[in-house]
């Protein structure tokens, strides 16, 4: 499973990928950016520059990584969204596996 939330700076981004990773939530985190995101927000559209950053973890893992990015965001409504991996190798998700077991 991979798991998107958007940040508005580079190390807010780093942050939030070093706590998911050192606390086993995620396995590895890429961050991309600078991004321009245009969107609605209390009555008016906004621009702004922000940065993604790209969690890959485990079904099992992913309540846990939801409230971590919950508490730990500070956007009143940060983004968080959880897409399904369909396929990938069998070594890489075994590592994602192995990486987000609690120890």
């Amino acid at each position: 499973m991979t798991v998107l939330t958007t940040t508005d700076s580079a190390e807010k981004a780093q942050e939030l990928a070093r706590g998911a990773v050192e606390a086993r939530l995620a396995a590895c985190a890429q961050i991309s950016g600078p991004v321009t995101s245009v969107y609605h927000w209390r009555n008016a559209i906004e621009t702004s520059q922000e940065w993604q950053v790209l969690f890959k973890t485990t079904e099992a893992r992913y309540p846990s990584l939801e409230a971590h990015l919950t508490t730990v965001h500070d956007y009143e409504t940060p983004e968080i969204i959880a897409t399904p991996v369909v396929r990938g190798s069998a070594g890489y998700l075994a590592w994602i596996r192995q990486e987000t077991t609690e120890r």
